[in-house]
């Protein structure tokens, strides 16, 4: 890659670079032509891109008009895709070529469509042999720009893009907030500033790690754009081409997931120190618990420019958690941040006392108020007295300060005792020669429910289920110790790089339920 490092104000990625301004004008023409294709405020617009300039472009262009832009996964199947697109009700659809090829005859027939040429670098990261262009009936986003003039009218109040929810319960919830007022968008600067280190006048240099169809990385990647900063995209995720790009284009801010840290980690020894990485200055991180030991390497090897936030893509952050808390307090995900509330209930909705594990309510007072479309009783379910939960169990210290336990859904009954897996993967995570692990909870005669372990070892590695339960056996208690240590190749996972530990659980409650 040859890009100037001091270059600001500009997007780019491994092949390609355009300015900020460029990348504006772009998006204000995209805002006049969806508006010439009919949509207009409380419209929704569906995005099948990878991390591209044009995922930028089409959702300023959203925003301008007062339309939503919806992001879409596009690891998803047809069918998955279809129920989002009507679940919005999208008027336009607009997708990388290579990804609306396979589905193209199986969208809604009224859905208006653009096709994005697959830039060099997709086709060669994924091994794609064709971009498709030219082959589809429907206009070439590039092309139809060239055909529109610049957004004249005054741009309209902003609104997030529309995330939907993973979906590991029931189908994927769109996540809708009301437009933003000055007071909503002043406590949203100071959320960026606190969780995302942006300080107003000062420089930020950044590379957007994961795909911006999810919450966390779409409100960092945008913010940083809007805040007139030079944002690098990573085609997926690679530790070594990250520390490359770091040393290379002076990047100061990064936001990552624990697996992130992780893979960096297992990096060699040369690799890790043959870059330069002064030019960081807060790296925060969020979407998945941290075992204390990666955030302990993590800060002795970056310094105390390691951050972490907590909340979801409803109520965005509410706690937050420099180095220093990390170190002093192993576990914790920070306090609650000016203007956000966090109370720990129990199962009537009673407050717990400090110490004592309940569900998480949580709410950022001031952020425009969500709703999940087309599901407003959803909605209403999960709130209690002006307070959100997410499905988190979890305990506030005596100062205040939040540890999560583990989501409600996987937290293991066994015996009628309570075990959260999140801290046994913690541990085994501190094992040497362990690369990752899953622990959850399988169908059990006498307990009704018992732990089981998957783990996935580094390379050229052996261990025994004698040796990990020896491990764990010094460090906690002999109810948490996994009956049953499975050593596999590979785990299943998201994306993100979060591991999708329901695949993983299901074949052993498939199994019970067939059983006679």
């Amino acid at each position: 890659m040859s890009h100037n490092t001091q270059e600001t104000n500009a997007v780019v990625t491994s092949h390609r670079t355009i300015s900020r301004s460029q990348l504006m004008n772009h998006a204000s023409c995209a805002a006049s032509g969806l508006a010439q294709l009919g949509v207009g405020e409380g419209d929704a617009i569906a995005l099948l891109l990878r991390n591209d300039f044009t995922f930028f472009e089409a959702a300023e262009a959203a925003n301008l008009v007062g339309a939503y832009a919806v992001p879409v996964n596009w690891h998803f199947q047809a069918a998955e895709i279809n129920f989002i697109l009507q679940d919005c009700e999208a008027k336009v659809l607009i997708a990388h070529a290579d990804l609306l090829a396979p589905i193209a005859d199986q969208l809604p027939a009224d859905l208006q469509v653009i096709q994005v040429t697959t830039p060099v670098e997709m086709l060669e990261t994924y091994k794609l042999s064709t971009a498709s262009k030219g082959e589809l009936p429907y206009p070439c986003w590039s092309e139809w720009l060239t055909t529109l003039s610049p957004w004249q009218a005054k741009p309209a109040a902003n609104r997030n893009n529309t995330i939907y929810t993973s979906g590991t319960t029931g189908k994927p919830k769109g996540v809708i907030r009301a437009p933003e007022t000055p007071e909503s968008g002043a406590r949203m600067l100071r959320f960026v500033d606190i969780c995302f280190g942006f300080k107003p006048g000062d420089p930020i240099r950044t590379v957007v790690t994961g795909p911006m169809y999810h919450s966390a990385p779409n409100v960092f990647a945008s913010m940083a754009l809007r805040a007139g900063g030079f944002v690098a995209l990573q085609e997926r995720f690679d530790p070594d081409q990250l520390l490359q790009w770091v040393e290379q284009h002076k990047i100061t801010h990064l936001h990552m997931v624990p697996t992130m840290f992780i893979r960096l980690l297992a990096l060699p020894e040369s690799v890790r120190h043959q870059y330069d990485l002064s030019s960081l200055v807060f790296v925060t991180h969020a979407a998945a618990p941290c075992s204390p030991a990666v955030k302990q390497a993590m800060i002795a090897w970056w310094g105390d420019i390691i951050h972490e936030y907590y909340g979801g893509t409803e109520v965005g952050g509410v706690t937050h958690c420099n180095s220093s808390e990390a170190l002093e307090r192993p576990g914790t995900v920070g306090r609650a941040i000016e203007s956000a509330e966090v109370a720990i209930l129990s199962a009537d909705k009673k407050p717990m006392p400090a110490g004592e594990v309940g569900e998480i309510y949580m709410w950022h007072h001031g952020f425009p108020d969500f709703t999940y479309k087309n599901r407003g009783e959803a909605r209403r379910e999960v709130e209690h007295q002006g307070l959100v939960s997410l499905g988190d169990l979890g305990y506030l210290d005596e100062a205040g300060y939040l540890f999560i336990c583990d989501r409600i859904r996987d937290m293991v009954i066994s015996g009628g005792v309570n075990i959260y897996p999140a801290e046994i993967e913690g541990e085994l995570q501190a094992m040497p020669g362990i690369k990752d692990c899953a622990v959850f909870g399988i169908p059990d005669v006498e307990f009704g429910e018992a732990l089981c372990t998957h783990i996935e070892l580094d390379k050229g590695i052996i261990l025994t289920e004698q040796g990990v339960r020896g491990f764990l056996g010094e460090r906690i208690a002999r109810y948490k110790i996994p009956k049953s240590v499975v050593f596999v190749k590979s785990l299943p996972r998201e994306d993100t790089g979060k591991i999708f530990k329901r695949k993983i659980r299901d074949i052993y409650w498939e199994k019970q339920k067939f059983a006679i």
